[in-house]
């Protein structure tokens, strides 16, 4: 079972969230805002952060943006809006997942165990796998090491658009469609939407500048790394 670190300023919201932890046999900590999740996250480890973004002295976007400078815990964003400019920042500062208020607890459980799933899977590849390269123009992607560079300059993308793009490349040239990318990167029990695709998508594009051009849209069916693409 996981250890949780809970961040809201929301008192009963974070007893829910407990509640149903404890309840799968996880143990859990408390944070009443986001400051004190970056300093119980420096002073202690924890298996996944459930982080709120409207929180008093830190909003959740900068305690997660503080966080990760030292660790790659996996992070489930809680929010009482929508909207993508959220869901992009969040993404963008590599959050795991994004969660909109209010929530099943039941389902958030699913979410913990889904992100946890991928995270050990990742880790195990990462520790087995041999040193994998792909080159082309200006782009290099060490997909062992988890570094791309652009026209000879490091690249920083968040853990799921390494994961997105090393899956286009490893398939590259093939017609990949919106299901199975959300199967093979998110993973069989991921219980999101397909947009958490598109949005990814758009960040990556973004991160590659001028090599998004091998991102190619397939209308209807969904995308493929296209090393022919002009």
């Amino acid at each position: 079972m996981y250890k949780i670190l809970i961040a809201d300023d929301e008192e009963m919201i974070r007893r829910l969230i407990a509640k149903y932890a404890v309840f799968e046999g996880h143990t859990v900590a408390e944070a009443c805002d986001g400051m004190e999740a970056v300093n119980m996250c420096r002073s202690e480890s924890y298996d996944i952060l459930i982080c709120d973004i409207m929180m008093p002295e830190l909003d959740g976007f900068s305690a997660c943006r503080e966080i990760r400078k030292f660790s790659d815990i996996p992070i489930i964003m809680l929010s009482a809006r929508g909207e993508e400019y959220d869901k992009l920042n969040g993404f963008s500062l590599g959050i795991d997942d994004y969660v909109v208020k209010p929530f099943s607890p039941k389902e958030l459980m699913m979410r913990i165990d889904a992100v946890m799933k991928r995270y050990l899977k990742d880790s195990n590849k990462s520790e087995k796998s041999e040193n994998e390269v792909f080159e082309q123009e200006g782009l290099s992607v060490d997909m062992t090491a988890r570094i791309v560079y652009i026209n000879k300059e490091r690249c920083e993308l968040s853990p799921k658009e390494y994961d997105l793009l090393f899956y286009l490349i490893r398939n590259r040239n093939i017609a990949l469609s919106r299901e199975r990318l959300i199967t093979e990167v998110w993973g069989y029990d991921y219980y999101g939407d397909d947009r958490t695709l598109d949005t990814h998508i758009k960040l990556l594009r973004k991160s590659l500048k001028e090599f998004s051009k091998f991102i190619v849209t397939l209308r209807g069916v969904g995308y493929r790394f296209d090393t022919e693409a002009k």
